[in-house]
């Protein structure tokens, strides 16, 4: 069957056959905004953060209903992701977290892209770019990835900086390694870090940011000018001790749907897939899937589930580049609906349960999902 994906009230040209895609709820991310609005100041700003693709979500079309939602600022990892936004005709300010190539200076300064000065080195390599350009300073205070980390490195880029008046320092901001964890005594080293960086500047810049979603949601003296707004804008929580301490609930974006192609009925000793790791205990109802490891559905999910008729069915077997294969407890119908991440009737299957089952964080599992799924998007 020929589908079309909706786009914010309008269709996509290009047509797709497979009955596997992802749901994306913009409401949800424009609720989750509304209620960090309620309990931030009046004076501090949201900045989305829509890198990775918008963490598997789709960049364009959450930075759009982001911005609608009361967002401001938006920021990304790559130059080639702030350009994907700035091609689409989104205008509002942005910035790349990540090392940009002073090859790339001369095409931000064209495109108002607001780059992140993480060592002296980058800005002494700028000294023969005269064009103006802005730029956030990055202040490592104990992530150990990009950023100044000794005063004496920040008062020489400050320095340098004075010296050349078309460098526009607009912002300043580091990033907390522990804010999701409930122990607070690294994350009150990285603050004090930061606060005595901070006192090294003449003029305060005016945006100074802290807090991804972990530090926006528990510490109301981080909020500063600015807060980052990443995986809880998606409606996950940071972490699971931050799950539990949340000040309102998040709602999830993202669920992941698909439908039987076939069904089958096995005698008892049959087996079922690859390496035969599976045998059936009696006569069954088995179903297949259209969707496997390569749309990051992984093969080490071959214990969970998915949800038919609002019960969770087990999968069998390993699970295929291009396909998976289902224990249902009945027959049921070609083109019955599936849900493997989402609600169906009164029962859901939660990314968490993924991550779990991965041991790793649903973070990745957001950013796994290929782009042979497509985003469909529902307001």
């Amino acid at each position: 069957m020929v589908k079309q994906t909706e786009k914010e009230g309008s269709l996509m040209s290009q047509p797709y056959y497979r009955p596997t895609f992802i749901q994306i709820d913009l409401q949800a991310i424009k609720t989750n905004i509304k209620h960090l609005k309620e309990i931030l100041p009046e004076s501090t700003k949201i900045m989305a953060v829509v890198k990775a693709n918008a963490y598997g979500h789709g960049a364009i079309e959450v930075a759009n209903a982001a911005l609608q939602a009361g967002a401001t600022q938006l920021a990304v990892a790559t130059p080639e992701e702030a350009l994907q936004l700035r091609d689409a005709g989104i205008i509002a300010d942005i910035l790349v977290l990540g090392a940009s190539p002073i090859s790339f200076l001369h095409i931000a300064a064209e495109r108002n892209i607001t780059l992140t000065a993480y060592s002296f080195e980058w800005l002494f390599a700028t000294r023969h770019f005269t064009k103006p350009f802005k730029t956030h300073i990055k202040i490592d205070s104990g992530m150990g990835r990009i950023g100044i980390v000794q005063e004496e490195e920040l008062q020489a880029a400050l320095a340098f900086i004075k010296e050349r008046d078309w460098i526009e320092i607009t912002g300043v901001y580091t990033h907390f390694s522990t804010a999701d964890e409930e122990d607070e005594h690294h994350l009150k080293k990285q603050i004090a870090v930061f606060e005595r960086m901070l006192h090294l500047f003449e003029q305060r810049p005016a945006i100074v940011h802290t807090s991804n979603s972990a530090a926006t949601l528990r510490i109301s003296d981080q909020h500063w000018d600015a807060v980052r707004f990443g995986i809880s804008m998606y409606g996950i929580a940071p972490s699971p001790w931050m799950e539990e301490n949340l000040p309102f609930p998040l709602i999830s974006a993202l669920s992941l749907h698909t439908e039987v192609v076939h069904v089958k009925r096995v005698k008892k000793g049959a087996t079922i897939g690859y390496g035969a790791t599976y045998t059936a205990t009696s006569d069954e109802w088995i179903a297949t899937l259209p969707i496997g490891y390569a749309d990051g559905f992984l093969r080490k999910l071959h214990n969970q589930f998915v949800l038919i008729k609002g019960k969770r069915m087990p999968i069998v077997g390993k699970i295929c580049m291009d396909q998976c294969m289902i224990r249902l407890d009945e027959q049921v119908n070609i083109g019955e609906k599936v849900v493997l991440l989402g609600k169906q009737m009164n029962e859901e299957i939660r990314i968490e349960e993924w991550a779990n089952a991965l041991q790793t964080i649903p973070y990745e599992i957001c950013c796994t999902f290929s782009n042979r799924l497509p985003r469909l998007y529902s307001k």
